[in-house]
């Protein structure tokens, strides 16, 4: 899964970058989502994970984008001034493809990309 901020701005950095993090981490547990790779650079967030048949992928990037808007806003509350307009920080779609034999690349190339 691929998702960015608003306008790609790049501002997943320092402490916005640890709390979406850790924040990503609760949701997931609370979903029983696995995350099995995560990457997140300053305009964009990779993730590889396994989503359980229970949960479809559209409500969990739903409450996954939503609820870490809302937490960014309580915790930042200037991110709701321009150029952000309001409560909307993400870019209203995503990126997904599924992983089958290709899982062990697709796990790499996200940590390679945390390194650089």
């Amino acid at each position: 899964m691929v998702f960015t901020p608003k306008y790609r701005f790049q501002i997943l950095e320092a402490m916005v970058k640890s709390l979406i993090e850790y924040d990503i981490q609760l949701i997931s547990v609370w979903k029983g989502v696995q995350i099995q790779g995560m990457n997140i650079q300053k305009d964009h967030i990779h993730l590889v994970c396994s989503i359980p048949p229970k949960v479809s992928i559209s409500e969990f990037m739903g409450i996954l984008k939503g609820k870490l808007a809302i937490k960014l806003f309580k915790t930042y509350p200037t991110l709701k001034q321009k150029p952000y307009w309001g409560n909307h920080f993400w870019f209203r779609g995503y990126f997904v493809s599924t992983v089958g034999l290709d899982e062990d690349m697709i796990k790499r190339l996200v940590h390679d990309k945390s390194i650089n």
